[in-house]
């Protein structure tokens, strides 16, 4: 199933496609924050590390199949799939944008 999702967060799904943890950070705004695997990361530079960790650990593809938007938080849940513990694994994202950009994601299982 393909879901029409708001340009910031295909955006993201698109760079995070890519591999590259300077398209996922370029997602983000200034300050945003990702919450994952009981970990919170601030800030760009911070995004950009932790998505780096990732692309070293696993090779995976995330496929969006829902969505579900309540006041300003939109939920997405995905289809994960790849060489991590648990695969595949349906997984949900929880973003609030700000604009084009991504302020905030939760990701969680």
């Amino acid at each position: 199933m393909t879901v029409k999702l708001p340009k910031a967060i295909e955006a993201y799904f698109e760079a995070d496609r890519t591999g590259s943890p300077n398209a996922i950070a370029d997602t983000f705004t200034e300050n945003g924050v990702v919450k994952d695997k009981g970990l919170t990361h601030k800030g760009r530079d911070a995004i950009r590390a932790w998505m780096a960790d990732e692309a070293q650990q696993y090779s995976y593809t995330v496929e969006p199949f829902l969505m579900v938007t309540e006041s300003a938080k939109t939920q997405v849940t995905a289809h994960a799939a790849g060489d991590f513990p648990g695969s595949p694994i349906d997984l949900r994202f929880l973003f609030v944008l700000a604009g084009d950009k991504v302020a905030e994601l939760e990701i969680t299982v």
